[in-house]
């Protein structure tokens, strides 16, 4: 049986967008993030981060510092309860500086790569499954994988936020 899924982008919606965070230093957990997460997985939500990382293709960081931030994102969250099914991230950018990232892909929102990717390895019903973004690509994305509820969140998220996304989470 397919299961429900709850799509994350990172920056804007795990963490404040402070543009291109790639160290822990720059990192911030939003608001009312932890208590939001624990009740979508007491739900029976799958829980996956997807996420536009261009920094790496702009040559602002590294896909080491990418990998060394999210272990420990993923350890903070954890000792919170939390546990992160998938997480995936596009390093590629066509207006990147470094030459093995710069390309399009069709893993970079607004394309539906990997929303499509988290639906088929978590064996994901997209009917049944919400996506959380900051920016239009990410909605755009989210309905190109058939997500069933796409919540963009604005600019300046505050805990209410994720409280009013918990009632449409049944």
């Amino acid at each position: 049986m397919k299961r429900r899924g709850l799509l994350l982008d990172r920056d804007g919606v795990i963490n404040i967008d402070r543009g291109y965070v790639g160290k822990r230093e720059q990192f911030e957990f939003m608001p009312g993030l932890f208590d939001f997460l624990r009740r979508a997985q007491d739900l029976g939500y799958r829980l996956a981060i997807l996420t536009n990382q261009s920094g790496v293709a702009r040559g602002m960081y590294t896909v080491a510092d990418y990998e060394k931030l999210t272990g420990w994102m993923l350890g903070e969250l954890a000792k919170e309860g939390i546990a992160i099914d998938l997480v995936l991230a596009c390093f590629e950018h066509p207006e990147g500086t470094v030459p093995e990232f710069t390309r399009e892909s069709f893993w970079c929102k607004p394309n539906p790569g990997m929303v499509l990717e988290a639906v088929q390895r978590l064996n994901l019903d997209p009917t049944r499954s919400v996506f959380i973004g900051d920016q239009e690509r990410d909605m755009v994305a989210a309905r190109g994988g058939g997500i069933g509820l796409c919540v963009q969140f604005g600019k300046d998220v505050k805990a209410g936020d994720f409280s009013s996304v918990l009632g449409k989470l049944k």
